[in-house]
């Protein structure tokens, strides 16, 4: 497939493979875009930023609405590809694609919705005849690294908002996943985008994500990935904006008041989706000691009877990681936390890119399955004496991006909401819980900014003052 660069598809003599992880045949080549590239790409979209801001927001309402329609027509076809490059589900594939659809009508609304305010200057000692106003501009260029584990959907939650604002937007899909977003940018230029507003750039971070980050011409930059990069990318950025939605390892506390069965199923539910590569993922499971081991009884064999597999096959549940390498970090770290007295009681077997879904009892906070980001299908299962226990746990860590409480104390969730330190908190449900639509983002290592098209429109926006004297 080519990639979108200047205001034409392009090939290069340098190509990518891009690999099926589950088999890992080759299912598509794309090009190996340069530093070259990326120059041509930020000249072009710095005059579509010009031609972007004068279209009035209803007609990016109208790109964009044309645009989820375009997406929902090519359901199965976007799923299909979403399944084979990234390696999710043919069913979470599908879903992705229905969640992208939402994603762009959300942003197409808030085309229609960008204001200011006015500002009350006599509030001010011997102010009476200024009338003060703010108005939202553009902020010109924007760039959308985006990463491998929802190839489609994440990078229309940086795409939407950014055209929804008036911006030319510059996308870098993931290395290992550029096809969907190879394929949404043909969907935006066929629903009616200026051909130099949008560009589309393919090949490795490494190469052409520094000369991106640190072109001034750049104003606004949107990244999803790990802590690691997301700071190295803040250090090259300069004087820019940028949003950071970086790692987690989100926690789930069980209270002994809980229904068990309930809080297994959930956990079963938000920790091995996508196989476990979802950065609000459960991966440490914080259980009171009284019920500690009847939780563990009800949750193996949840996780064990998982079906994992091919994962374009209907009845699959859970398909393989994004690489073998990953897998094997994986497996490496649950040997490493057995060594130090954890024990398997579910899974821990591994196969290429297939790691089966696995539970780990009796970890440790110090260990590295419980300190790091997993981002993989296994959930650590950790002791706690009392509520206050139980939050120190939960907040032991670098990471503050999703947690959840199971409990029916009022009193205990009141606690975990003002105490425990996350950007997102969810009562009685697992923490991989996501509406597209809601204010979504991380406090601590975990990023800056926020997404969700009405929140994210914000990100994507400058401030101007104004004043009448």
């Amino acid at each position: 497939m080519k990639m979108y660069v200047g205001t034409e598809w392009s090939d290069r003599p340098r190509t990518v493979p891009v690999i099926n992880p589950f088999d890992g045949s080759t299912i598509d080549t794309v090009p190996r875009g340069n530093a070259e590239d990326v120059n041509i790409a930020i000249s072009t979209s710095s005059k579509g930023a010009e031609e972007m801001a004068r279209i009035p927001g209803y007609e990016r309402y109208q790109i964009l609405r044309r645009a989820a329609q375009l997406l929902e027509e090519r359901t199965d076809d976007l799923g299909r590809t979403i399944t084979l490059e990234e390696g999710k589900t043919i069913t979470e594939g599908r879903g992705e694609v229905g969640r992208a659809v939402q994603t762009i009508t959300g942003s197409a609304e808030e085309a229609k919705r960008i204001h200011g305010e006015t500002v009350p200057l006599d509030g001010a000692p011997g102010v009476t005849r200024q009338f003060g106003f703010t108005m939202r501009v553009p902020c010109g260029v924007v760039a959308a690294i985006c990463p491998f584990n929802f190839p489609l959907n994440l990078v229309c939650h940086k795409v939407g908002p950014a055209i929804a604002a008036g911006n030319a937007v510059i996308i870098k899909p993931a290395s290992d996943t550029p096809l969907s977003a190879l394929k949404l940018t043909e969907i935006l230029l066929e629903a009616g985008m200026p051909p130099n507003a949008i560009q589309c750039i393919s090949g490795p971070g490494g190469e052409i994500g520094d000369a991106i980050c640190s072109d001034p011409r750049v104003r606004k930059i949107t990244f999803t990935g790990s802590r690691d990069v997301g700071e190295h990318i803040c250090r090259t950025a300069g004087l820019k904006k940028v949003t950071m939605e970086l790692g987690s390892n989100s926690p789930l506390i069980v209270m002994p008041d809980t229904d068990i069965e309930k809080v297994a199923q959930a956990t079963v539910a938000s920790g091995y989706g996508n196989a476990g590569q979802v950065c609000i993922s459960t991966q440490r499971v914080l259980v009171d000691g009284k019920i500690y081991g009847d939780f563990l009884d009800s949750l193996a064999p949840k996780v064990e009877a998982l079906r994992h597999g091919n994962p374009i096959n209907d009845n699959t549940q859970m398909g393989p990681m994004i690489r073998d390498t990953d897998a094997a970090r994986v497996g490496e770290w649950i040997q490493e936390a057995v060594s130090s007295g954890a024990r398997v009681v579910a899974g821990g077997d591994r196969e290429g890119a297939m790691h089966a879904p696995t539970v780990i009892a009796d970890v440790k906070p110090e260990m590295k399955v419980s300190r790091e980001e997993l981002f993989g299908p296994a959930v650590t299962v950790t002791r706690f004496s009392d509520i206050n226990d139980a939050i120190a746990l939960a907040n032991d860590s670098v990471y503050g991006l999703s947690a959840s409480l199971f409990t029916n104390d009022l009193e205990s969730a009141m606690r975990f909401v003002k105490e425990v330190k996350s950007g997102n908190l969810h009562i009685n449900s697992g923490p991989s819980f996501r509406a597209d639509l809601m204010p979504y983002g991380g406090l601590k290592d975990s990023g800056m900014g926020k997404e969700g098209p009405a929140y994210a429109v914000q990100e994507m926006t400058e401030l101007k003052m104004v004043v009448f004297h």
